[in-house]
Order: C-alpha cells, then sequence, then structure tokens
C-alpha cells in the first residue's frame, strides 16, 4: 500500500483498478494531507495519491505514519457528492472525428455510439494530463476502444474523446491520441478566472446531444 519514490516522495495505493469508492478514498485522503506541514504536493489518480514532501521534515516512515493517521479518519468524514454538470455536445462535429471508426469497430451505428455515450452520468475520477482536462468513467464497454497508434499533433479544444474505459474532454488544443467523437463550446479552462476549472473530482457529468439546429 505505501512505497517510497525516491527519498521525497510516496505512492499510496488503495485499489488496484477503477472504482468509485476507492476514488473517493484517494481524494478524501488527499483534502486530509492538505494542512500538514512538510508536504510539498499531492496528486491524486484513479486509485493512488502519491505524496511529496520534505525530506528533511520527514522520513519515510514518518510521511507513512501520518498518511496511516489520516486514512483512519475518512470514514468520519461526511461524503462529498459533487456537481451534476451537464455537457452539450456536437457528436461528429470535430476535425479528424474518430465517431464513423468507433461505430464499425464495434458493430455499431454512429447513431448507437451517441446514444451509449450520452445516455449514462459519468464521474470526474481525476484531472490531468493538462489543465482542466477531465477523466472521466467508466465508459460502457461497447464503445472501449484503444488510443491512436500514433498520437495527433493538434487536437481542437473542447473535442470529446475515448479511450480504453474513459471518456474526456481537451480543455484547449493540444496533441493527444484518444479517439474523437464530438465537440462542445463549453470552456473548461480559464486561467484569468477565480475558479480555472470548469470540472472537479467527484462531479458527475452528462453529455447531451446537439441537434443541428441548437446554439
Amino acid at each position: 500500500m505505501f512505497k517510497p519514490l525516491g527519498d521525497s516522495a510516496m505512492l499510496v495505493e488503495l485499489g488496484a483498478q477503477i472504482d468509485p469508492q476507492v476514488n473517493r478514498q484517494v481524494h478524501a485522503l488527499d483534502f486530509l494531507l492538505q494542512n500538514v506541514n512538510g508536504i510539498i504536493e499531492t496528486v491524486p489518480a484513479y486509485c493512488t495519491l502519491t505524496i511529496y514532501y520534505d525530506a528533511l521534515h520527514f522520513s519515510f516512515q514518518q510521511i507513512k505514519a501520518v498518511t496511516e493517521e489520516k486514512l483512519q479518519q475518512i470514514s468520519e468524514m461526511k461524503r462529498e457528492s459533487g456537481r451534476r454538470l451537464e455537457v452539450p455536445v456536437r457528436y461528429g462535429d470535430a476535425a479528424n472525428s474518430d465517431i464513423g471508426a468507433v461505430a464499425l469497430a464495434n458493430n455499431i451505428s454512429i447513431a448507437e455510439v451517441i446514444q451509449i455515450h450520452s445516455e449514462k452520468e459519468y464521474r470526474v475520477y481525476l484531472m490531468g494530463f493538462m489543465p482542466g482536462f477531465p477523466y472521466l468513467g467508466i465508459l460502457d464497454e461497447r464503445l472501449q476502444m484503444p488510443r491512436l497508434p500514433t498520437p495527433r499533433t493538434s487536437i481542437r479544444a473542447g473535442s470529446v474523446a475515448i479511450a480504453g474505459l474513459q471518456t474526456g474532454i481537451y480543455p484547449f488544443a493540444s496533441p493527444g491520441g484518444w479517439q474523437i467523437i464530438g465537440w462542445t463550446a463549453l470552456k473548461l479552462f480559464d486561467p484569468n478566472s477565480p475558479t480555472p476549472f470548469l470540472f472537479a473530482p467527484n462531479d458527475t457529468v452528462k453529455f447531451i446531444p446537439l441537434a443541428d439546429a441548437d446554439a
């Protein structure tokens, strides 16, 4: 469960697969460690939390003991449900859209791709690999696709994409290897705003398909 990463970081493993309850524990532990003197940074993921700490302040055994103490407090915390956000999507409306390839690979129609992707609600498990990018899951197995063998050099901001068990949205133009199935006009990242990120872990996201006449 606790693994040293060099002399100033520790990996805390709370599970081995994508699971909502495990992910809630990850973010609860992350919250409890925010004001601990000597901790420099924490990086939550699906099932793990990486803790970067001042090696002059903590030894590995000491940071492990602090973390174990905080883990005991999680059961006493009030469960945070997060917000429910709707994302309007023009499916297929993206440069280099892969929605046709997704349909073909899974032996379904494009209309079925849209229905399957938009009929469920997704949990925001974590944020990364760029500012504002939400990792959402869990994607229906009928749509699961591998990443592209060669990433594209540029993907349009607002592109809705899928890869493996995940779906997500590119917050700004960037390289990327996920399969693009649609586009949203929502702005996911605004560095000039007091709240720069549209999404946060524990939020729930519902994709809303837009017809051609919709604004």
